[in-house]
This record gives C-alpha cells, sequence and structure tokens, in this order.
C-alpha cells in the first residue's frame, strides 16, 4: 500500500515538473511568435500564387511569341503577293493604344489606393480602368466591321485577325476580372489592405495585355 502511494506521489512530481518545465519553455518564447509564424505561412502562401500567376504568364507570352514569329517568318520567307496586303489605318489602333497604356496606369493608381486602405477611391480607379478596357473593345469592333478584307481572304487577313482576335479575348477576360475585384473592394468584400492578392494578380495580367498590344502594335500596324 505505501509502495503505491509513493508511486502516485512520484507520478504527480514528474507531472508537475513536466508541467513547470513547458511554462518555462512558453515564457522564453518571444513575445508575438505565433503571429510571425502565421505571418510566414501567409507570405510562403501569396509568394507560391504569385509564382503560379507568373508561370502561367511566361507560357501565355510564348503562345504570342509563337505567333509573332510565324507572321514574321511567313512576310521574310514567302513575301505576300500584290494587292494581298493592305493599308492598315493607324487612328483608331493608336487611339486603343493609348487607351490600354492609360488603364494601366489607372489599375496602378487603383492598386496604391488598395494598400492605402482607401477601398472606395481604389473602387473609382478600378471602374476607370476597366471603361479603358471596355472601349478599347468597342474600337476594335469598329475596326474589325470597317476593315477592306475578312478572315479566310489570304495569309495576312487570317493572321491579322488571329492576333488581334486573341488579344481581344484577353483583354475581355481582364474586364471581367477587374469587375471581380471591384465588387471584392465593397465593405466586408475579399479585398482589403491587407488581403488584396486578387487585386495584385488582376494589375499583373492587364499589365501583361498592355505589353502585348504595344508589340502586336508595331508588328501589324507599323511594319
Amino acid at each position: 500500500m505505501t509502495s503505491i502511494s509513493s508511486s502516485s506521489a512520484a507520478s504527480a512530481a514528474s507531472g508537475s515538473t513536466a508541467s513547470a518545465s513547458t511554462t518555462r519553455t512558453d515564457s522564453l518564447l518571444p513575445e508575438g511568435s505565433e503571429h510571425l509564424a502565421s505571418q510566414e505561412s501567409a507570405d510562403a502562401h501569396h509568394d507560391a500564387r504569385l509564382f503560379g500567376l507568373a508561370t502561367f504568364l511566361v507560357a501565355d507570352g510564348m503562345t504570342f511569341a509563337g505567333f509573332f514569329a510565324a507572321y514574321l517568318t511567313f512576310r521574310a520567307v514567302n513575301p505576300l503577293p500584290e494587292g494581298s496586303t493592305y493599308e492598315l489605318e493607324l487612328l483608331l489602333p493608336t487611339i486603343n493604344t493609348v487607351l490600354l497604356l492609360v488603364s494601366s496606369f489607372t489599375f496602378h493608381r487603383a492598386g496604391q489606393a488598395c494598400r492605402a486602405d482607401q477601398l472606395s477611391k481604389a473602387r473609382s480607379w478600378l471602374l476607370v480602368t476597366g471603361g479603358l478596357g471596355l472601349a478599347f473593345l468597342a474600337g476594335q469592333m469598329v475596326e474589325y466591321f470597317t476593315l477592306p478584307f475578312g478572315l479566310t481572304d489570304n495569309l495576312f487577313a487570317s493572321t491579322f485577325y488571329a492576333l488581334t482576335g486573341f488579344h481581344g479575348l484577353h483583354v475581355t477576360l481582364g474586364a471581367i476580372c477587374i469587375g471581380i475585384v471591384a465588387l471584392q473592394t465593397r465593405p466586408g468584400g475579399a479585398i482589403s489592405a491587407s488581403s488584396h492578392f486578387g487585386l495584385e494578380a488582376a494589375e499583373l495580367y492587364w499589365h501583361f495585355v498592355d505589353g502585348i498590344w504595344v508589340v502586336l502594335y508595331g508588328i501589324l500596324y507599323l511594319l
């Protein structure tokens, strides 16, 4: 009986010692270490998502590069016969170029406002950016209806519609993303000054689309 009591007492003493050791260890941890660990985990997740987006944009850029290379190769190796190329009007595409360049600036301002916790201002800049994107698409449709050639007329015509149409699809998707992000900046939405990956991703995508258009504009309209 005495042996059992001694064993119980030893176990209790051991438990108390372990508890005290744990308490002392916890007290030695830097204040706020749990918050720092959580923040590091969130940053790692954020970086992984940005890496995934960057990988997608690189792959998408390679698709455009293939279009550009094919078009330039055809022009260099197999010159188109007389009358199969057309003098494109520069006014409307130049206006569209200006619209997209300005939209990159307005999107950047939206990102600045969001990080400054001015969500209402950020939403306004996003709506302006989306409006500029829609104006670009409207200008492209006007150009399509006034062009003197159709999709299947010749190699130049097919390439022109493929390049501009593929880019127009990207602008359309970008405008949809902008609308979604603008909705998420409302009170209680997913976008805030401390959590705005959706806006960052849409902005990076939009800058990519604008950059592709600048290259496309130079190749199709200026060369």
